[in-house]
């Protein structure tokens, strides 16, 4: 369909529907029983992943029919709001949504980290890579739903822009307000480069800092494949000439990798994981498999018990004549 892939629509429908009230609403709701229901329209229920609206006869199984038969989105602004990859209102027509956007604001923070490292170390992401984004402020723990929450600032460090990564579960989501011109960045090692890594994800640009450190370039998360954060990046950074599109493995990565390289002003090419549809799956793969050195050093210390255990036979023949 125009404006959104399969596998967005997919990725948005797998989104539970009291997953996203809790997440999104949690002051719209109330309990009853096993029952919630929304305060602001009290005849529609949620229940076993259902929702019903019963004074207007309608209701669904997704995330995708609430936003559009109950808030007032259209398809595929309802399917990009959860897959992630973009967010914006609803058509001036909808009736719910004529009110302005909401200001931007950055989750509560929480009082430690905890679950992020946890989390991001789980994604195979090195511990000292994770405290160096947490001591710049460019990743933190949200307060209440203990979210891994990823930011995007200007050049005065202003935060601009901030997607939220859930550390249990598939939850995914920028911040209401987030200015996608302003993505996730990893600085150079050096801090000035003429190369700039173009990533769709936070999770992915850290994958590929722990496969590649002494790759010496900007690392620039997407946010999803919309490229109005390269855009922004290079009007910013007028010395960048040389851009490397580490999109995903798929039709959505190949598109947006094509439209990298036909950008005037910069030369651009693309390189695939070596494993998987992302760069945290051959982060991940690479972490599975047993190192050469490690391989080695195992291969070294069975020979060595081997020879141990000859050594002891042979010494115990001795002494047994």
């Amino acid at each position: 369909m125009p404006g959104v892939t399969r596998e967005q629509i997919d990725r948005a429908k797998e989104v539970n529907i009291l997953d996203y009230i809790l997440r999104h609403e949690p002051d719209n709701v109330k309990r009853i029983g096993n029952t919630h229901y929304l305060k602001d329209h009290d005849s529609l229920r949620i229940s076993n992943g259902l929702w019903k609206w019963e004074s207007r006869g309608i209701g669904g199984k997704n995330v995708v029919d609430y936003l559009i038969k109950v808030r007032g989105y259209d398809f595929v602004n309802a399917v990009r709001h959860l897959a992630g990859e973009d967010y914006s209102l609803p058509p001036p027509s909808s009736p719910r949504r004529q009110s302005e956007p909401k200001a931007f604001r950055l989750p509560p923070r929480n009082n430690d980290n905890e679950r992020v490292i946890a989390y991001l170390q789980e994604r195979g992401i090195d511990k000292p890579l994770i405290l160096d984004c947490i001591e710049r402020g460019s990743v933190y723990e949200s307060a209440q739903y203990h979210n891994c929450v990823f930011v995007g600032r200007d050049d005065a460090g202003k935060a601009r822009y901030a997607t939220m990564r859930g550390t249990f579960g598939d939850f995914r989501r920028d911040a209401d307000g987030s200015d996608k011109r302003f993505g996730f960045i990893l600085p150079p090692i050096t801090g000035a480069s003429e190369t700039v890594a173009v990533f769709e994800s936070p999770v992915d640009a850290l994958s590929h800092q722990v496969l590649f450190p002494g790759f010496d370039g900007w690392r620039l998360s997407l946010g999803g494949t919309s490229l109005a954060a390269l855009k922004n990046f290079m009007k910013r950074h007028g010395e960048v000439k040389n851009c490397i599109a580490y999109t995903d493995n798929d039709k959505a990565g190949e598109a947006a990798a094509v439209k990298i390289m036909s950008m005037e002003g910069i030369t651009a090419t693309r390189s695939l994981p070596s494993a998987g549809k992302d760069w945290n799956d051959a982060l991940l793969s690479i972490r599975s498999k047993p190192s050469l050195i490690e391989r080695l050093e195992a291969a070294k210390t069975t020979a060595a018990e081997q020879n141990s255990g000859i050594i002891n036979q042979q010494r115990a023949a001795l002494e047994w004549g």
